[in-house]
């Protein structure tokens, strides 16, 4: 199902120019992201949405082809005979159509005959000092004129019972040791409705990037304030990402430090030096040469200082890499295979 552009500008079908513009300027200007830098990116979302209902519903060509075939063929065209991927749209008497949208901004522009909610009116970058409460309200009462409300959204006193706010929705993110080593930015795509005062839902979609720091641990949170789906009277809920680990085939995690065990098999007649050595790979790609020189035996761990997880408060300092062994000796072998047989 394709946008109601009808409904996102909140008005009917019949509408006309004049009614158009007027619905566009009151919801441009209140989701003008400019005018929203707590809610920035939903307001940018919807802002976008009003742009390109308006640009649609204003253009006569656009307009009549949206009604008959919907926004889906309206911008991807319709396939025609020997053409399956036509660039175009084309209608069933021959006419050809390109939908090029324009930018949001390139459209306010256009309508308000400057850029910003605030440009127009001298107030950007305080120009509005010394004006005090009385130029402040000369202002509002202007523009509230223009554009039926408050442009500044001041408070008004309504009666309005308290939204309750939706719980939060969590979702585990699995991540490599090697991510959690290094960082990473991961990116979500997700699917999500928003609301208008009409109660009418629309679905959009959104990307969101996670910048997944050096030495994170299982359970940290990551929190979208307000992404989830919109309702009437109900303020959308967080969407959480949770950090999962991934098992490694080489390395498990202890805190901040890593833990390894190397398996050493003794051929017959062969005993333990009070050398020993060998290479392993680093979670970030480097070869590492260990060298014991002390004795080793089952209860033996090496620990090398640094090589762990980075700290994340400090991520230049790390934990320590924690070395295991599992020696097996040629009697347990011999047993083992005794056993099987």
């Amino acid at each position: 199902m394709g946008l109601d552009y009808y409904e996102i500008l909140e008005v009917d079908k019949n509408a006309t120019d004049d009614e158009l513009k007027k619905a566009y300027r009151k919801l441009a200007m209140k989701w003008h992201p400019d005018k929203n830098p707590d809610n920035k990116n939903d307001a940018e979302t919807k802002f976008k949405l009003i742009s390109e209902a308006y640009e649609v519903l204003s253009d006569p060509q656009k307009r009549a082809i949206y009604d008959q075939y919907g926004e889906s063929n309206l911008k991807n065209g319709m396939p025609t005979a020997g053409d399956n991927a036509a660039p175009y749209f084309q209608t069933h008497d021959g006419r050809r159509f390109r939908f090029n949208p324009r930018s949001a901004d390139g459209i306010f522009a256009e309508v308000f005959g400057f850029s910003s909610p605030y440009g127009g009116m001298g107030m950007r970058g305080g120009g509005c000092r010394g004006m005090g409460m009385r130029g402040q309200s000369w202002v509002s009462r202007s523009f509230g004129d223009i554009f039926g409300k408050d442009v500044f959204g001041e408070s008004r006193q309504t009666s309005q019972a308290p939204r309750r706010k939706a719980p939060p929705i969590e979702n585990k993110l699995p991540c490599s040791l090697e991510e959690l080593y290094k960082g990473t930015t991961k990116k979500m795509k997700i699917s999500r409705e928003i609301a208008y005062a009409s109660g009418k839902t629309v679905p959009v979609e959104e990307i969101l990037t996670i910048e997944i720091q050096p030495g994170w641990k299982k359970g940290t949170k990551i929190t979208f304030p307000e992404k989830g789906n919109e309702q009437p009277n109900v303020i959308a809920a967080d969407i959480v990402f949770v950090i999962d680990e991934k098992p490694h085939n080489v390395f498990t995690r202890q805190g901040n430090d890593l833990v390894m065990t190397q398996k050493i098999l003794l051929a017959e007649g062969e005993a333990l030096s009070r050398s020993y050595t060998f290479q392993l790979t680093t979670l970030d790609g480097r070869g590492l040469t260990i060298a014991i020189d002390n004795g080793i035996d089952p209860t033996y761990e090496e620990v090398i200082a640094g090589e762990g997880m980075p700290i994340s408060k400090n991520p230049s300092q790390r934990g320590n890499l924690r070395i295991k062994f599992d020696i097996t000796f040629p009697s347990m072998v011999d047993a083992e295979t005794e056993s099987q047989n």
